[in-house]
């Protein structure tokens, strides 16, 4: 397997450039994040996910995680990954400083979070949802809770989990049938939960589960839902872990990816634990664990593209086949015309995920520390509307770009030891967990564009149709991008206003069209970013800057984006405009005829 190479001048350009570091030093609290502490932030970060973590990855997808006597185990050496996570500090850096943490921007940690996903995603999905589980406990915990949990938690001595499902209730979490009985202070939760990531190991001490349940009388559906800690150790008069709970693991899943990371089943019996936030708000609560994570997933789609693509890469350097224009003797498959198209499609495509990804962490950190409340406003709304489409959209494409990176190997991909492979199998849960891609589509659909009649996505094109004035008054290098976004725009006005002017008319439209409005939106925005880029690296090259080879290919693969990707936009919108009418005909039995 080649060796991970973090892209920290890729990450750099995005934070700075893109994101704007600049104007995120200004926010109250962010004073101390100058360029300076950035770099050696990211330099320390690349040290720890290439030196420490990444080593662990092929040797956890070939051992994976063992249970006996209801106690997982991991390998020792992601143990040891993880304890010099710890000591590091990491897991504290854009946490609450109020309790520990240090309170950098959240556009600066993405890079960091980026890094550990791409060095060994299996890994990394135990801080990722630790970060879920602190966010929902500072946000709707009590007092007594948050001095209780979230300062062990945020440095990591703790980890945190997430259990929604139930083998009933999947999606829907109406259906959920644990249940929670007062006891004195405390509460008593019984019930059995499914897919829960890193419910078990012995990397930390204890283990903090947010729990899903149903308190006595109730109302049913989601609205009866209420939220509970449930440590795996219930903690003594001195904080510190005591009895263990009655939780147990069931088992552990087998799974086509993500080995090293336990997906197990726990069994709550009667087990102790405490009500965050209100009786009836756990579905509210659960949902502040939940949208951290859904921005986390669509971060592993860009770890896990651009590490295939950098193993991918490796490999056309390296392998000789065939004859090429130019060259004497066998070419290495690099020369060839169909491989660089492969290359570029990963390489452009996961550029334009990081940029938008990036781009919605830094409109949280806005919406979060902007002093003025119009502005919180306008960016948790843009946060809103980007979080569907960094989830959906970047998970769809990362299925594409890892099948891609092992297409470029040829037969040798398909053997597991070349390692290409693992990428590809680790990357197909990403449209699954954390709601599948259609719920992210409908969540786009529904909630950020009918509910406020396009208002959201009104503000997006008007900013996309000034880039494009910009690009025009700019040379030739920037006018095929300026037409291929300028073409995105009446394209997506276009699918808007069909879809506003017929989701009334038939119940079935917003779904049947949901997946391309996510594609076609999700398509666009990168584009967007990547023409932002793209005018910055003409500035750049206008400047006489020094690093040109950077730039060039800032620039070049800005138009190869804006050429060979940007024009699916007109099909997803085609497809839009045939609504739903043609799939809702057919009956169970056409469906079964073959």
């Amino acid at each position: 397997m080649a060796e991970y190479r973090a892209p920290v001048k890729e990450m750099r350009f995005v934070i700075n450039e893109l994101a704007g570091l600049e104007q995120l030093s200004k926010l109250p609290g962010f004073e101390e994040a100058t360029p300076d502490l950035v770099e050696a932030v990211l330099e320390e970060a690349a040290a720890l996910a290439v030196q420490v973590i990444s080593p662990t990855n092929e040797l956890g997808d070939a051992r994976g995680a063992t249970v006996a006597d209801g106690q997982v185990n991991v390998p020792p050496e992601l143990i040891a990954a993880y304890h010099q996570y710890v000591e590091g500090g990491w897991p504290s850096i854009v946490m609450n400083p109020d309790f520990g943490g240090q309170g950098l921007p959240l556009a600066v940690g993405v890079a960091v979070e980026e890094m550990l996903h791409a060095a060994n995603m299996a890994w990394s999905l135990c801080p990722l949802l630790t970060q879920g589980a602190i966010h929902a406990l500072e946000s709707h915990g009590s007092d007594e809770l948050k001095t209780a949990y979230l300062e062990k938690l945020i440095a990591g001595q703790w980890t945190g989990t997430m259990n929604l499902t139930e083998p009933q209730a999947g999606s829907d979490l109406s259906l959920v049938r644990s249940t929670a009985t007062p006891d004195g202070d405390a509460w008593r939760v019984s019930g059995t939960k499914i897919f829960i990531t890193w419910g078990d190991h012995d990397m930390t001490d204890n283990i903090i589960h947010l729990v899903l349940a149903r308190t006595p009388d109730a109302p049913a559906g989601v609205k009866g839902l209420s939220l509970f800690i449930v440590p795996k150790y219930t903690l003594d008069a001195d904080g510190k872990p005591g009895e263990r709970n009655a939780v147990q693991t069931v088992s552990i899943e087998h799974k086509l990816g993500i080995h090293a990371s336990p997906t197990c089943v726990l069994e709550f019996s009667n087990s102790r634990g405490y009500m965050v936030g209100k009786e009836g708000d756990g579905l509210a609560c659960m949902f502040t664990m939940m949208n951290s994570a859904r921005l986390n997933v669509g971060l592993q789609a860009v770890a896990i593209s651009d590490r295939a693509y950098q193993h991918a890469l490796a490999y056309a350097l390296e392998r000789k086949q065939g004859r090429a224009e130019g060259i004497e003797g066998v070419a290495a498959i690099l020369a060839h015309p169909d491989v660089r198209r492969m290359l570029l499609t990963v390489k452009a495509e996961t550029e334009a995920m990081r940029a938008l990804t990036y781009i919605a962490m830094a409109h949280m950190d806005r919406a979060k520390h902007s002093s003025d409340p119009a502005e919180r406003s306008h960016h948790q709304a843009r946060v809103d509307f980007l979080t569907p489409l960094v989830k959906g959209w970047g998970t769809e494409s990362a299925q594409v770009l890892t099948s891609l990176a092992l297409q470029v190997h040829g037969g040798m991909g398909y053997v597991e030891e070349t390692g290409a492979a693992q990428f590809m199998r680790d990357a197909r849960i990403l449209t699954i967990y954390e709601g599948t891609t259609g719920i992210q589509a409908g969540d786009l659909v529904g909630r950020k564009i009918l509910r406020d009649g396009g208002a959201v996505l009104a503000t997006v094109l008007d900013e996309m149709s000034e880039l494009v004035k910009e690009l025009e008054a700019g040379d030739e290098s920037l006018q095929g991008i300026a037409k291929a976004l300028a073409n995105a725009v009446t394209a997506i006005q276009s699918a808007s206003q069909w879809l506003l002017a017929n989701y009334s008319k038939d119940a079935s439209v917003a779904g049947a069209v949901s997946y391309h409005f996510l594609m076609m939106l999700g398509t666009a925005c990168g584009g967007w970013q990547m023409a932002r880029a793209a005018l910055i690296a003409r500035h750049k090259l206008d400047e006489s800057t020094a690093d040109t080879d950077f730039y060039t290919a800032k620039l070049n693969t800005a138009r190869f984006y804006a050429e060979q990707c940007m024009p699916r936009i007109a099909a997803h919108a085609a497809s839009i405009e045939q609504g739903s009418n043609t799939m809702m005909t057919f009956t169970p039995e056409q469906f079964e005829s073959q």
